[in-house]
Formats: structure tokens, C-alpha cells, sequence
């Protein structure tokens, strides 16, 4: 019995120790304008076009992003649709996800564009660890 309780301390502590150094937020968070975080998600969006973005949607959460962005020429002027996107921070730097990998639900024609709860959860199958609260809530 005394061996079982000194294991169970030993694998609670470990457990604890090995998230001691793993950064978590509590919560969602929109980047400020101009802060570098913001700047590291938008030129991995960006790759090496020579766009810049309106943002109409942006929230981190634990290393994850949603940004719906619309990219601009440099009199301001739509060069494309745009729309949203998932990014995810490996190795410090940001990188867009393929979304076309989520599977699309015939009741949602919307998918993305909408972020309805059957989108998000199906993101979720597809991208474990992205946090619910990074996404904008559904229109309807």
C-alpha cells in the first residue's frame, strides 16, 4: 500500500513539474494593432505577397488563431475575396492549417465563412487542441 501511495505522489508531481513550463492562457485574446504577435500572424498569412489586411475577425487562445481577413492593395483596394482562416504556432512561428481537410456538413453550406457549432466541432476532430474560443459566434 505504501508503494502504490509513493507512486501516485511520484506521477502527481511529475504531472505537475512537466506543465510547470507550458505557457497557458486562460482565455481568448484579440492581439493588439501593431503588437508583434499580431505582425507574426499576419506575415505567415501574408507568405510573400506584398498585401496588406483588413482584419474583421482575430483571437488567440493557447497557441491557436482564427483570423478573417481581407487582403488589400497598397491604395486599400480588395485584390481578392479573402476570409477566415485557422493558424496554429510550431516551432515559434505561425502557420496557416488547410481547412479543406475539416469534413463539410450538407446542413452547413456556410462552413467556414459562418462558423457554425457543427463547423467548429468538426474543426476540433480535425485539429485537436484548438480551443472553442477563438471562433466568432454564428450568425444565426
Amino acid at each position: 500500500m505504501k508503494s502504490r501511495l509513493t507512486l501516485l505522489f511520484l506521477l502527481v508531481s511529475l504531472a505537475c513539474t512537466a506543465t510547470l513550463g507550458q505557457k497557458t492562457e486562460p482565455a481568448a485574446r484579440i492581439p493588439a494593432k501593431g503588437s508583434t504577435e499580431r505582425k507574426a500572424i499576419l506575415d505567415a498569412l501574408r507568405s510573400d505577397q506584398a498585401v496588406q489586411f483588413k482584419v474583421h475577425f482575430i483571437k488567440v487562445h493557447n497557441g491557436w488563431a482564427w483570423v478573417d481577413t481581407t487582403p488589400l492593395d497598397k491604395d486599400g483596394r480588395a485584390t481578392a475575396e479573402g476570409g477566415p482562416n485557422l493558424m496554429h504556432l510550431e516551432d515559434g512561428k505561425w502557420t496557416v492549417k488547410d481547412l479543406s481537410t475539416v469534413p463539410e456538413d450538407p446542413k452547413d453550406p456556410l462552413g467556414a465563412e459562418d462558423a457554425s457549432p457543427t463547423f467548429v466541432k468538426n474543426v476540433m476532430k480535425t485539429f485537436p487542441g484548438v480551443p472553442r474560443d477563438i471562433f466568432p459566434k454564428p450568425s444565426k
